[in-house]
């Protein structure tokens, strides 16, 4: 029998379409991860502690008018860096301040001619010894005084004692000052130091001494410094114990800049550590990812002390097991992965 030529190729377009089509699945996702190994050696335990730098008692000093005086000029303003010597302020003797210089000078000439006298009349026989003596006395204490007043108004141009910066400044030029008003204060380089809160029961078992780690809070280098002092008293406001480390000189920390510190205090051989980027967290249960044959199993975990890079895992990976190091967070139970 002869087929009509149009339903034979429908026939064939037909027989062709339906083997195809029905059959597709899109392909499983794989997340594309880094992978370290589980391994077992020795880690220290550090621990972390938050603080501030703190000013040394003998840090800041003022520089002060030495009589009555009137601001010339503000030669380094606040913020200025000094070196010992170098010039913070002029002052110039106001006219109460002459007014006192010219009076101390003829009170110390008067008290002088009067002793002069008092010996001349002695050797007349006309004053006693004790006349004598009162009168020297009185020449003595007047000439001191004319000398400290000199000495004081010389003083007028005030210096810094080290080096350091310009903290602040109260006063402005034309400004008439009483004896003894602060013109400014500063602040000598280096005579700093980190006090950090630390828990009084792992204060106790530290020690002068022992290495810790500063840095700024905001990031930057860190410096190995050794422990100066350990204050276990405990302070009522934020229940710690205190620990403070020397900061060197040149370290640009300003007073008062938060502080970051890291302190060994503890040893654990023969441990199991991942690194500590592959620690997740669900609600406080921490866990990993564990990529077996090219598919991530989460790993519920148990961890153990930190050394900051590495943690200690004390339940829920074996030695050699490969961990998400990074990608971590894309993943679920039993997605396929491919490592970087």
């Amino acid at each position: 029998m002869i087929r009509h030529p149009v339903l034979s190729l429908l026939l064939l377009l037909a027989a062709c379409s339906g083997g195809s089509g029905s059959s597709d699945a899109p392909p499983a996702p794989v997340a594309l991860v880094s992978l370290a190994s589980a391994t077992t050696g020795s880690v220290q335990q550090m621990l972390t502690v938050y603080g501030v730098v703190q000013k040394d008692s003998t840090a800041r000093y003022a520089l002060s008018t030495p009589v009555e005086a009137i601001v010339d000029e503000i030669a380094n303003p606040v913020g200025s860096a000094v070196r010992a010597g170098t010039v913070v302020a002029r002052l110039q003797a106001s006219p109460g301040s002459r007014a006192a210089m010219r009076k101390s000078a003829s009170d110390a000439r008067a008290a002088s001619e009067a002793y002069a006298r008092a010996q001349r009349l002695r050797a007349d026989g006309l004053a006693s010894d004790a006349d004598v003596e009162s009168a020297r006395s009185a020449a003595i204490a007047a000439q001191a005084q004319q000398a400290a007043m000199t000495r004081r108004a010389r003083d007028l141009t005030l210096r810094a004692r080290a080096e350091g910066h310009v903290e602040t400044v109260p006063v402005n030029p034309g400004d008439l000052l009483a004896p003894g008003s602060t013109v400014a204060t500063l602040t000598r380089t280096g005579a700093q130091r980190a006090g950090f809160g630390v828990d009084p029961r792992v204060a106790g078992g530290l020690a002068p001494g022992t290495p810790i780690g500063i840095a700024s809070s905001s990031g930057g280098k860190s410096l190995n410094v050794p422990i100066e002092s350990i204050d276990t008293t405990v302070d009522s406001r934020t229940r710690l114990a205190t620990v403070f480390a020397r900061i060197p000189a040149g370290a640009r920390l300003a007073p008062g800049q938060p502080l970051v510190g890291h302190v060994p205090i503890a040893t654990r051989s023969d441990a199991l550590t991942i690194p500590y980027a592959a620690l997740l967290d669900d609600g406080g249960q921490p866990y990993v990812f564990v990529v077996s044959k090219g598919v991530a199993h989460r790993h519920d975990v148990v961890i153990g002390p930190s050394s900051g890079e590495r943690i200690v895992i004390d339940k829920g990976v074996s030695s050699g097991d490969q961990v998400v190091t990074a990608g971590g967070t894309a993943l679920e139970d039993g997605m396929k992965v491919r490592s970087r």
